[in-house]
């Protein structure tokens, strides 16, 4: 294929299968607090947080790891000023033991915290401002978890990009470059040896997770729940084990997933039942390995038009690619998983993000069970048309049409989202 079209795909799933450890908003902010303490060079006494209101929904109810259950973005910034490890980026705080985890509680204590909501356009925006008597350091970041804009100290600006705004980073430059049938195509021809770095670790981190799900108390238990209700089925554990990794990892796991299009609930719904259906239908490794290419680059495909927070839930897109990817296990070529994302997408795209948080794990079995369904539809000869709600003619243009929907259309659903969230953070 295009060998443009080649190198974009594989340079996009390095990009993209990063492993973090927490959910990827409070960990963003503990990574912005890291580096400003460090470029500050002492540990601040007073501590100004500016956020975006998608920052504030998506760290208020979520449990940040290894900080012995807290919540909330001035729980994050504490524990990445007190303990975290700022090389380490989305895995900042996985080097907290046990011997120093009550240090951010004494520092929670000792510490005076402001928190304001920003007034920039930017929907993903975190600025750190820590001070120590007459001295401060800034570091801001946009766009997407670890892209650091501006680092600011004593009046003196260290690093500044002009990317400080979503559409900047986004790159809409190669935009064209991405189609189903090209994905197809990348999955069907790409040189494993190529990318199976990152696809064995997104196997390896991500399985372990649902595992720890499965088997503790976690959260509302969603995984656990759907198996002793429905069974073990392939269907329902496809479903199950989604969930689990979601309930781990909102309740504070501290196992590492490995994340698509910035979050690790997306990164585990977009591989977690391919693998899943994988087993079951004995299929090679080989095949599980493009399998889960078709799921991850559908679901950065979907999300690209939608941009990395909305008030539209990102699991219906990595549902819909972990559909697209059971599809391909099954033998589906660009036709058969086209038909696959047009019906998972006409029956689950009104779900809203209303933050992270424990409930995120049905959604989750709610986005994976839109995928099967589309995959099943098309399998019995159903299949819904052009002209059917947002439903249009071609896949791609579906996907356009997706993407307005929840970056323009539900701009306003969002803002009201995040002020019925956020009233009572002072």
């Amino acid at each position: 294929m295009d060998k443009i079209i080649y190198d974009t795909y594989v340079k996009t799933l390095h990009d993209e299968l990063l492993p973090a450890m927490g959910c990827t908003e409070p960990i963003a902010v503990a990574y912005a607090a890291a580096l400003a303490r460090d470029t500050l060079g002492k540990t601040a006494n007073e501590v100004e947080i500016t956020v975006s209101g998608n920052i504030l929904k998506n760290v208020k109810s979520v449990v940040v790891p290894n900080t012995g259950g807290l919540r909330g973005v001035i729980s994050a910034t504490a524990a990445g000023i007190a303990v975290g490890v700022a090389d380490k980026k989305l895995e900042v705080l996985s080097e907290v033991t046990e011997l120093n985890k009550p240090e951010i509680e004494k520092y929670l204590n000792s510490t005076k915290f402001t928190v304001k909501q920003s007034v920039s356009d930017c929907i993903f925006d975190i600025s750190i401002k820590e001070i120590f008597e007459k001295e401060y350091a800034l570091v801001r970041i946009t766009g997407h978890h670890t892209n650091v804009v501006r680092i600011e100290k004593n009046g003196k600006i260290l690093f500044s990009t002009n990317s400080e705004n979503e559409e900047a980073v986004l790159d809409n430059t190669i935009d064209n470059l991405f189609s189903v049938s090209n994905i197809i195509k990348f999955a069907d021809t790409v040189n494993l040896k190529d990318v199976e770095d990152v696809l064995e670790r997104q196997i390896a981190f991500n399985t372990a997770i649902a595992e720890e799900g499965l088997k503790n108390d976690y959260g509302a238990n969603v995984g656990k729940v759907l198996l002793k209700a429905f069974g073990n089925d392939v269907h329902n554990l496809a479903k199950a084990t989604a969930a689990a990794g979601s309930d781990a990892r909102m309740n504070g796991c501290n196992l590492p997933v490995v994340i698509v299009s910035g979050s690790g609930n997306q990164g585990m719904t977009a591989s977690l039942p391919v693998i899943v259906y994988a087993k079951h239908l004995k299929v090679d490794h080989e095949k599980l390995l493009r399998a889960l290419v078709v799921s991850d680059l559908i679901t950065v495909h979907l999300k690209r038009d939608i941009g990395r927070l909305s008030a539209y839930c990102g699991a219906v897109s990595a549902g819909v690619g972990a559909g697209a990817g059971i599809c391909y296990l099954y033998g589906g070529k660009t036709d058969e998983i086209s038909h696959t994302i047009v019906n998972a997408l006409a029956i689950d795209s009104g779900i809203i993000c209303d933050g992270a948080k424990s409930s995120c794990a049905a959604k989750i079995a709610s986005a994976v069970e839109s995928g099967l369904l589309g995959m099943e539809m098309y399998k019995h000869g159903n299949q819904f048309y052009g002209g059917d709600g947002i439903i249009e003619k071609g896949v791609e243009n579906t996907i356009k049409n997706v993407g307005n929907l929840a970056r323009n259309g539900m701009r306003e659903t969002d803002e009201e989202i995040i002020r019925l969230m956020i009233k009572n953070i002072k």
